[in-house]
């Protein structure tokens, strides 16, 4: 088997169906590939157990847990290499509604246009326009 590295996400709040389903939704080559929900009867019944989506050809995972006291920070972040102008501000307008701007987007010397934010569910994403 080759070894596989797979960037796995944990919601604290119950989001992540509606998190995946919004990420699937802003790139072109993105799919949710499964999901698993915790059966009726259980506690966070309905939730995900389990769930794989792909954006951009690449592979990630993501579940609800309550049963942990931390979430997400900025010290991980998806980063987002761009094609266009037109994407870049696509894709920031979409991912701070709701959330908080970390880097407005700009030219900071590295890049022709760069922002960087947290999205309304606590994931932090860089996006760059080289």
């Amino acid at each position: 088997m080759t070894q596989k590295i797979t960037t796995f996400l944990m919601f604290q709040n119950g989001d992540a169906e509606e998190a995946m389903t919004f990420y699937v939704s802003l790139f072109e080559d993105a799919k949710v590939v499964n999901v698993t929900h915790i059966p009726p009867g259980e506690p966070a019944e309905g939730k995900i157990r389990h769930a794989t989506f792909t954006l951009a050809g690449q592979e990630y995972m993501c579940i609800d847990s309550s049963g942990h006291a931390f979430t997400f920070t900025p010290s991980v972040s998806l980063y987002v290499g761009c094609d266009t102008e037109e994407e870049i501000d696509r894709l920031y307008a979409a991912l701070a509604e709701g959330g908080g701007e970390l880097m407005p987007l700009s030219s900071y010397g590295f890049s022709t246009k760069f922002g960087w934010v947290n999205d309304r569910f606590g994931v932090s994403w860089q996006l760059n326009l080289p």
